[in-house]
């Protein structure tokens, strides 16, 4: 396809790669709107008539609204820049959040009151107070991201790729390898191996089909590899039915009665989606495509503000992924339809019956194929000397994923670290603490050891010592390398080791001297870049 549009004219709504994406992206935003569903329905024990007949609208026109905002943002960069190959930011549920609120807000207070609606309010609650961290810092992002180096925003970025997006889905695919690998291995053959599959039939929608008639197959046969039947099915009818989001301000306000709950991870979860849009629209820019900060920002709180006061107890964030629709042929008519598709099944109660029919684990490695492509693109769109900074900067995340695993562990086993003891977890080599401290805030951790080890590379010490001057104020309140979340000297430590690093990179920006041959390799490495 050309890239050439005439400057000011119309572009195209919808071209043959949007099939592509509508595909992956929208199969992206229905297995988390199944797991939410999973969520709701499973573990908060919230009723059916709650679920289908007024989170899920809700959550239907925030996703909407969303796609449809960031579809008009693609054609709007397109006409001023006479392009056609620019491709929308994709957008959705965020899923750390989704977990978050659930586990860590609503449960609790669903388990102390036994009241799914205070649980509800709660949540409604939480994504109102990070609405508004999100349009005030999309004032203040732009300069966030003039100032962080690309290699410490794309390294933290890839960091959750790796272990969020990345490590549960395959883990789910290798359980049940039957449906997932094959599935799997269709997509990869599709979409990196350039297969087109007949009658031009979209990868991801080849893919599902395989793992979904896989699935059935084996239920027939008794091996349920799928977790399917009948059964299910058949129960999953009796939630159609239309549903249109009702306000729901008074429950939304009813919430701030556990305030003290929600603001331990509201604020900071508030900041963690602002560093994450900026990494994903640093993302988009890297792929060619560069969309105003400002607007990006402060149309992610304002969006998920009028799903909250709609019912919708989730928060709306820019995803990572579009290098990976813009590599498949996405443009704007993917996203648009994704919305308008999300619209439909949650205003019908269509997504019991799509829960029953298709098994998750068929659409689980679209995300693997979307996490290792993000992955991979830190490394590729940085310069090569920064590396090792794309290197550190994934270190938090993967300290924090791997605390959660550990965390998971010991709750099924009905106990958590403190009973185990850290010192008996640390002489098995698992040390607690370390990954505690290491992996809280891990986004904005991530970028702060990733710009200070850029800088450093390039000698440019003085930005390097300013980046530990920020890391020492992010650590001494909490943001970053806190275990127990926001508080004052919460990591004092940690905090005057940043103070002490600033020190020591502000005096090499003064008085440090280099070897012949280092300078000449440094000089070198620059060039090549």
């Amino acid at each position: 396809m050309s890239d050439k549009l005439a400057i000011g004219g119309k572009p195209k709504l919808w071209v043959p790669g949007d099939w592509n994406a509508l595909f992956g992206f929208g199969t992206n935003i229905l297995v988390n709107v199944l797991v939410l569903t999973g969520l709701l329905r499973f573990v908060l024990k919230m009723p059916d008539a709650l679920v289908f007949g007024r989170i899920l609208p809700a959550l239907g026109l925030m996703l909407f609204l969303s796609t449809g905002y960031y579809a008009f943002l693609a054609w709007n960069l397109a006409r001023k820049t006479g392009r056609d190959d620019v491709c929308a930011l994709p957008s959705g549920i965020s899923v750390p959040h989704m977990f978050v609120v659930t586990f860590v807000v609503m449960l609790p207070i669903r388990l102390a009151t036994t009241d799914p609606v205070q649980a509800w309010e709660a949540g409604l609650t939480w994504v109102f107070i990070q609405s508004f961290v999100l349009m005030a810092g999309g004032f203040i992002g732009p300069y966030i991201r003039k100032i962080t180096p690309r290699a410490a925003l794309l390294g933290s970025l890839a960091g959750i790729s790796i272990t969020f997006i990345s490590m549960s889905p395959a883990a789910q695919v290798f359980t049940t390898p039957v449906i997932g690998v094959v599935c799997f291995a269709v997509i990869l053959a599709s979409w990196f191996g350039g297969v087109r599959y007949f009658g031009g039939v979209p990868g991801g929608l080849v893919a599902i089909a395989v793992g979904t008639v896989i699935a059935w197959a084996s239920t027939a046969l008794g091996l349920s590899y799928g977790d399917l039947s009948l059964a299910k099915l058949g129960g999953s009818v009796s939630n159609f039915g239309f549903s249109m989001p009702l306000p729901a301000v008074v429950h939304t306000f009813g919430g701030f009665k556990f305030l003290g709950v929600i603001l331990v991870t509201a604020i900071p979860f508030g900041i963690y989606d602002l560093i994450e849009a900026l990494d994903n629209v640093e993302s988009a820019s890297a792929a060619g495509d560069s969309f105003p900060t400002t607007r990006v920002l402060t149309a992610d709180g304002v969006i998920s503000l009028i799903g909250c006061l709609l019912g919708n107890p989730f928060i709306n964030a820019v995803y990572i992924g579009h290098p990976g629709w813009k590599a498949m042929g996405g443009r704007i008519g993917y996203s648009a339809m994704t919305g308008i598709i999300v619209l439909i099944l949650t205003w019908l109660g269509i997504i019991a019956v799509i829960s029953a029919l298709i098994p998750v684990v068929a659409i689980l490695p679209i995300l693997l194929y979307i996490g290792m492509l993000i992955g991979s693109q830190a490394f590729q769109e940085s310069p090569h000397r920064h590396a090792p900074a794309i290197v550190l900067a994934l270190l938090p995340q993967l300290a924090a994923w791997g605390k959660a695993q550990i965390d998971n562990a010991l709750g099924a086993a009905g106990t958590n670290a403190a009973t185990v003891g850290t010192g008996k977890l640390a002489q098995v080599g698992v040390l607690y603490n370390g990954l505690a401290t290491l992996g809280g805030g891990p986004t904005l951790a991530g970028i702060i050891l990733g710009a200070i080890t850029v800088f450093i590379i390039d000698r440019a010490f003085e930005k390097a010592a300013a980046f530990a001057v920020a890391g020492t104020i992010l650590t001494f309140f909490g943001f970053i390398h806190g275990a127990e979340g926001i508080g004052i000297d919460s990591s004092p430590a940690v905090a005057a080791s940043y103070l002490a690093v600033a020190g020591i990179l502000f005096y090499c920006s003064r008085y440090a001297s280099f070897h012949p041959i280092a300078v000449d390799m440094h000089e070198a490495a620059a060039e090549a870049d």
